[in-house]
């Protein structure tokens, strides 16, 4: 049985926009194509680590790593995070660690951040799994509340937001809360949100998602099976996955189904 100790846990220096990172990394090599690894907010590299007890991914590089602003990466400079800056790290790491094509798996703020990134960068680009990323403003039921919450302080205004979604009747939202503190940097959320939200509302991005060439396919929560934008993404050739009791966290939710669904993706591929 294929173990942890496949990978590699590692900093990796990089100088992204005049901004100082080490990068806490978590690195697999591989024969065949990378899978490149993006989280979400709040979370961390190690929502992915389980793609090593999974055999449809043998062979593959893999990388992930805790985005600036979370988990264990460092950073000089917290308020010049934000979506741009996220796609910059990635592009950075990809080109230090030598990597021309890629495979791209994002969650939430990931996966908007792989979709900016695969936008730039089509032809690099082998496939692109969308696990609840913005597409549309009504996505923004997380990053819009520093819009819609206004609060004295970035540091108020996070321990409020982990009130509510700690209340909130989606599934693993509790989980997800109390963890919060330990994984995100505060002074990394207000530029993050307003990015997302940003981007969300003015950015183009189901054009520019469904003008990607690669295989995509976008997971959701059966929670979130109102998205409007759902038959819209099956009629142009997006695969639609729906993830059953579950939110928007398939990874603490049900991540059985999540890698099964991954991993059938990855089958139906010839690279």
């Amino acid at each position: 049985m294929s173990t942890y100790t496949e990978f590699t846990k590692t900093s990796i220096e990089l100088d992204v926009l005049g901004v100082g990172l080490k990068l806490a990394v978590l690195y697999r090599p591989g024969e065949k194509p990378p899978i490149l690894f993006l989280h979400g907010f709040g979370s961390t590299k190690e929502d992915y680590a389980d793609v090593a007890f999974h055999p449809q991914f043998n062979g593959h590089s893999v990388i992930a790593y805790d985005a600036p602003g979370c988990g264990e990466t460092e950073c000089t400079d917290l308020s010049a995070v934000s979506i741009p800056f996220l796609v910059e790290t990635a592009r950075q790491l990809l080109a230090h660690l030598s990597v021309a094509r890629f495979h791209l798996i994002g969650h939430s703020m990931g996966g908007l951040t792989a979709l900016i990134l695969a936008d730039a960068e089509p032809d690099r680009v082998l496939s692109f799994i969308d696990i609840e990323g913005n597409v549309a403003p009504e996505d923004c039921f997380l990053s819009r509340q520093i819009i819609d919450f206004p609060a004295e302080s970035t540091e108020i205004f996070f321990e409020n937001f982990i009130e509510r979604t700690w209340h909130s009747s989606y599934y693993s939202a509790a989980f997800y809360a109390a963890g919060l503190r330990h994984r995100v940097r505060v002074a990394a959320v207000r530029g993050i949100f307003i990015s997302m939200v940003e981007l969300s509302d003015h950015g183009d991005l189901m054009r520019r998602f469904l003008s990607l060439r690669c295989p995509r396919m976008f997971m959701y929560g059966e929670q979130n099976q109102q998205l409007s934008y759902l038959p819209e993404l099956g009629e142009n050739g997006v695969r639609v996955a729906k993830v059953s009791s579950c939110g928007h966290f398939p990874m603490y939710s049900n991540p059985v189904e999540m890698w099964r669904l991954i991993s059938e993706f990855f089958s139906h591929l010839d690279y």
